[in-house]
This record gives C-alpha cells, structure tokens and sequence, in this order.
C-alpha cells in the first residue's frame, strides 16, 4: 500500500478500535514458532517470518522443531552474505535480495529475517559467514541495495542483529562494555545508514546486553536511539528466545516476542503480559503502539486493507533465479596467488588430460548446515561436479578424499532439533579444540598418503579444502583461525610433491595459510556461494570467467593479530570489552603496521589494470580517474577510495568503491563517488587497502 507512515497509522488506528485485549495480545507474540497470531474476524491474517539469508529456510511443523517433510519447500540456495560482500558490486547485491525477496513471496513468506548487518569485529565468529564486512561503508552499501531487492516483492526484510552481536559463546548473556561514541558512530551507524537509504521495513534485536540491558528490553537502544533519536516506525521482533521480562518487553519499544518453545501463551508478552494489564502495572495503551506498528507493516505488505489483491504473485525455483545466483557466485570467488600464471587452466589445455581432484569440499555441500542459515536447497552444485560437468568427457578427473573431518561426513543428517536446545547454557560456545583421536588421525593419514601417492600420476592437481558448517555455524565459535582436519599436513606434502597443485579454499572467513602459503603458486578462494558456486569456481579456474572478487575482511596471519582479539575481549562468559574503540579490522592493520596475509579489498584479475589521471572534484564529492586494461581478457576491476587519518578521525576509512568492466587492452574514464561523513578530506585511490598510492 501506497502513502505515508501517517497515513497507514491511521488507518491501522482504526482497525485496532475493534479489537480485544486477547487480540492484540496474540498479535505480539509467537502463535507458533514462525507466526504470531492473526485475528480472523477482522480480516488479519498471522505473520509469517523466516530466517534467511541464504534463501528460504524449510518449513517447519507448528509446534515442533521437525521439518515437515514434503518436497515444496525445496529452494534456491543463495550465496552468502560474506560471498555477496565478496562481489564489492552493489547490483549483484540487489539481485541476491531480489531472489530471496521473491522465494519468500513465492513461499508465502511476509517477514525475511535478513541480512545479518553485524560488523566482523574478530575472525572468531562462528557467524560471520552470515554477515558482509568488518568495513561499515561496504557493510551499508551492499545491505541497502539487499534489503531493496527483497523489499520489491511486498515482503519485509528485516536487518539483525540489533546490536553488537560479535559473537556466539555465552550470546544469550554476555554484556557489551563499549565507549558511547564507538557505538553510537560504528555499530549503529551501520544500521541508521541501511535505514536511511532502504527503509527496512522490520528489525531483529539481538541476544546480548548493552550497558547491562537486554537488547531486546532496552530503552537505550529501542526508545530512545531507534525510534525517538533515528525516528523508525517499523517493525521490531525480538530473536528467538531474547525476551527475559514481561514488564522490561512492555515497555521498550519492541513489537513481537518469538522464542524456540511451544509453550506460547506462557511467552512474556502473552499471558503474563495480559496478566500484569489486568492488574494495573501495564498500561494497555504500550500494547496498543506494537500492534499499530504490527498492523503498518501489514498495511505496506499489502497484506491488509483494500490494497490485500494488489499483493505481488512470485514463483520460487524459477530459471532466472537460477542465472541470478550463478551470477553472483561469478562475482565472488577471489584469486589471491597467481605465480607464473598457472591459472586459467583453459579447455584447450586440459582437453586429454588427466586431472587429479583432491579434497572433502570437493565434494561437499554446504547449504543444509550452518544454524538458522540451513536451507533445503534444489541443488548445490560442488567443485567436483562443477568441474567436471563445465570441461566434459574429452578429459579424466578422478577424485580423492585427501582428508576428513570426520569418517562419515558426508552423510547428511536430517535432524533440525538443536534450535530447541539454543537457549541453553548460554547459547553457545567456542570450540573446545581437540581435532581427532587416534583413531582418525590413523584414518586422514591414510588418505593423505592415497592422495600423495596418486598426484604424480596427473597432467593437473586441484586442492579443494578449507572450512565447513560445522565451524561456521551458529552457536559455535571458532577457537583459532587456523585451517583444520590436518589439512596443512596434506597441502604442504602437495606442494613438496606438485609444486603446481592449484588450491582453492571454501570457508565463511580468515583461515591461516602461512604453514605453506609462500610454496602455493596458485590459490582461490570462496565463500558458501550458493547452488551454483561449484559452477562458478570451475568457471574461473577454465579461464571462462575473469576473477573479480575481492576480500571484504582482512586475512590475518593470526587471530591475535586482530585488535577484536588482542586490544579487546572475545570469548568472555560474562562481558566484551571494546578497548579496541573505532579500530577494527584494516583500521587497526594499517595503523599498527601488522603484517597480514592478504589486506581488505585484496583479489587479483587475469588482467593487468592501470589507474592514471586521478583527481578528486569537491563540488561533486567524487574522484575521477581513468582506467586501463592492459591484457588481452575482458575483466573487471574494483577501484577502492579512502580517507587517510587526520585530526577529524585517526584511521584509515573506505569511502567509496566501484566495480568497473573493461574490454580487453581498452580503458575507460571512471568516476567514484565519495560519501564522507567528516567532510572533504585526503583520499588515497588503489585496488585494496594497502596499494594506495594515488593520493588525491
């Protein structure tokens, strides 16, 4: 429905006159573990939320943490946000929300609870993979552009986790030490930003406290700062399970109460609730502002009113979803080491070739695991698959295991029952890091030794390794950042072996390669990256698709030198010190002069790119530069901005990015716009965080 917030509270006003105390009662709470509930004699139907981001998750039984079971919940498996960030390219965003935005519809769908907006303040979260960057500028542009495309298809994204929600171990509890400014201009910042500029039209509050409060119950966060001070009118639901108190719940401005159990009439804002209305300690009229807010957001979704047959119709599974994400996928994977130029591999090359595969995550998928992200997806296409299906018959792959996490990984297990034991002991934790008995350390040496003895015998060695779901996951934290399942063991012996072995890697963020990363001629990285991202890495490696990811996080060396980490604290059962303040990430690396392994922004090209002739006009807030591909393949170029320290604020910022496509041995005059909130300042041009040498 069209028209002003003013307009739709009005209308919403109306229709809360008719309604009991009971009604709007059950309108702010869980009626079943993804609805509240409805009011059906005036016409009001329940919403119905699902967890993304990676698509549509699997429906599940009213009351029960039990899939339904049938083959209708079946979707297209998106790439994750990490891999989304990974794109730097703002269209490409906007096409992830779309597809999910139209899933969603298509699913019956109203409330998307995505993206995750959270900052990657350490490497250690076992959730990162879920959220963009530890950069808030990239974080906000792409997250906009997200939000736009799901919000297209009458379907409500909803950004989480408001706010601070840095990691997993102890999450339901853990209070959040932090210096006002920091939050106010970091943390949130990224919010009020995607706000300003996508209007989402709901928000997910976090577990966590702030200064001692629980975000879901706080004043602070939800009165005073997201509705008085930023003047929100959307729609705010707590995480599942993030409600302590009744009164606390009451009286912040948070619109719905969902947790993990069945017991719904028992949730804090339901019968307790109504109870403490009765009694004369609640003022009816704070029940009455959540189901306004509630009935809004109803109202824009077209889901109420005489607008309900205008709702947009959408078909999930479709063909051009299927293009969209492989596009995306395309986008993302980054080449981080090219000596010699082992890479692309072309057809021509390895027609009548013997080509040796080697590693789990060859043959692993990856979308049926990870926390509330698991989603049933039509298909996944691996590397292994992806490779063999995108060069043919005319040459011969084999593949070894060459490693394993556990002896039966890759079976699948069906069970979705560890969301209704979330809320104990704390809600998670950080890995307890012991890796393997005796047992399987005998096992992963007898498939290292198989694939050692084989790579020999091969025109061509690939080394697909890296991370899985079971470290990437919600719940869990990772205890370290090194790669694990003795992987290092296997790529070094390779390496000794096959110098030319090109290794590609899969994981939801930083891993430690130092142990054999200076041998490594010829390495790839990727993020979970959908259904198709098996096709896209097989793509890139023949030489059909040009490289143009770039890394939205730094890869450090090690998880110490990371100032979420060293300066502050990660992992405390009991509070998070940000002692760190704005220095985070590339902010802390550059200031500190930290060596790492590959910088922020970092991803090379099959092309060789020039950047001449920059200058920056202030009038229009934009650098201009012109730009040069100087190889013969078409390619794509990512041209990073930043502001360089100075007294207005101490560390180096990224202010403006643009992904540029150039014909082969062509150039091109490009502009960046620059969106600096100090003003106009001094600018550094580059392709990531540590080659800016054009100083504007």
């Amino acid at each position: 429905m069209e028209g002003s917030i003013q307009t739709l509270r009005y209308l919403a006003e109306e229709i809360l006159e008719d309604m009991t105390l009971d009604e709007k009662i059950g309108m702010i709470h869980g009626g079943e573990l993804f609805k509240n509930k409805g009011v059906p004699r005036l016409g009001i139907p329940p919403l119905v939320m699902s967890d993304g981001p990676c698509g549509v998750r699997a429906d599940f039984h009213p009351d029960e943490w039990i899939n339904v079971g049938n083959t209708d919940d079946y979707v297209t498996y998106i790439p994750c946000n990490s891999a989304i960030a990974a794109t730097w390219d703002r269209a490409l965003a906007r096409s992830a929300g779309n597809v999910l935005g139209q899933e969603a519809r298509g699913r019956g769908k109203d409330v998307m609870l995505a993206p995750g907006i959270n900052l990657k303040r350490t490497p250690l979260c076992g959730r990162n993979f879920e959220y963009f960057s530890e950069d808030p500028f990239l974080t906000a542009q792409l997250a906009s552009e997200y939000v736009k495309g799901v919000q297209a298809w009458d379907v409500s994204a909803c950004l989480k986790h408001f706010a601070l929600n840095h990691q997993e171990t102890n999450r339901l509890l853990v209070d959040e030490d932090i210096d006002d400014d920091v939050l106010e201009d970091l943390y949130l910042q990224v919010f009020k930003d995607v706000i300003d500029e996508a209007d989402p039209y709901s928000i997910m509050t976090a577990y966590n406290k702030i200064h001692g409060e629980f975000c879901s119950e706080s004043k602070f966060l939800l009165n005073e700062t997201l509705r008085e001070k930023w003047g929100y009118q959307g729609f705010v639901v707590s995480d599942w399970g993030a409600v302590h108190g009744t009164k606390e719940a009451a009286e912040a401005a948070i619109d719905c109460e969902m947790s993990v159990t069945n017991d719904f009439d028992e949730y804090k804002l339901a019968n307790p609730l109504k109870k403490m209305v009765e009694d004369g300690e609640i003022d009816e009229s704070l029940i009455d502002e959540k189901v306004i807010r509630i009935l809004i957001l109803m109202l824009r979704l077209n889901m109420i009113g005489e607008d309900r047959l205008e709702r947009k119709d959408a078909s999930y599974n479709t063909f051009s979803s299927k293009a969209e994400v492989l596009d995306i996928a395309r986008g993302s994977v980054i080449l981080l080491k090219n000596d010699d130029n082992i890479l692309p591999v072309t057809r021509p090359a390895i027609k009548d070739k013997k080509v040796l595969i080697i590693g789990e995550n060859a043959n692993r998928i990856h979308s049926n695991s990870g926390g509330s992200a698991e989603i049933k997806a039509l298909y996944e296409v691996s590397p292994l698959m992806g490779l063999k299906s995108r060069v043919g018959g005319g040459t011969k792959f084999d593949y070894i295991r060459g490693y394993c996490s556990k002896p039966d990984s890759n079976a699948v297990d069906n069970g979705t029952n560890w969301q209704e034991l979330s809320l104990e002991n704390g809600g998670g934790k950080q890995q307890d890091g012991t890796d393997a008995d005796k047992e399987l350390k005998e096992f992963r040496a007898k498939l290292r030794d198989e694939a050692l003895n084989a790579c020999g015998d091969y025109d061509y060695v690939i080394f697909v390794g890296g991370l899985n779901h079971d470290i990437d996951s919600e719940g869990v934290d990772r205890r370290d950042i090194e790669l694990p399942y003795e992987q290092n063991e296997l790529i070094e012996a390779l390496l000794e072996k096959r110098p030319d072995t090109i290794v590609a890697l899969i994981g939801g963020g930083c891993i430690n390669m130092s142990r054999w990363i200076d041998k490594c001629k010829a390495l790839l990285f990727m993020y979970y990256n959908g259904m198709e991202g098996g096709s896209a890495l097989a793509e890139v490696i023949v030489g059909d698709v040009n490289p143009s990811g770039r890394l939205p996080e730094t890869f450090y060396y090690s998880e110490k030198d990371c100032s979420g980490v060293s300066v502050g604290d990660f992992g405390d059962e009991n509070m998070v010190h940000y002692r760190e303040r704005f220095h985070i990430g590339y902010r802390y690396t550059c200031r500190e002069n930290i060596k790492v392994q590959f910088p922020f922004g970092y991803g090379l090209s099959y092309s060789d790119f020039e950047v001449s002739n920059t200058s920056y006009n202030s009038g229009m807030r934009e650098v201009k530069l012109t730009l040069k591909n100087n190889s013969d393949f078409d390619a794509t170029e990512v041209i990073q901005v930043y502001r360089l320290p100075d007294e207005m604020a101490d560390y180096l910022q990224l202010v403006g990015f643009e992904k540029i496509y150039l014909k082969a041995n062509s150039s091109i005059e490009a502009i960046v716009p620059v969106k600096d909130k100090f003003g106009i300042g001094n600018y550094a041009v580059g392709k990531n965080v540590l080659e800016l040498v054009k100083i504007v």
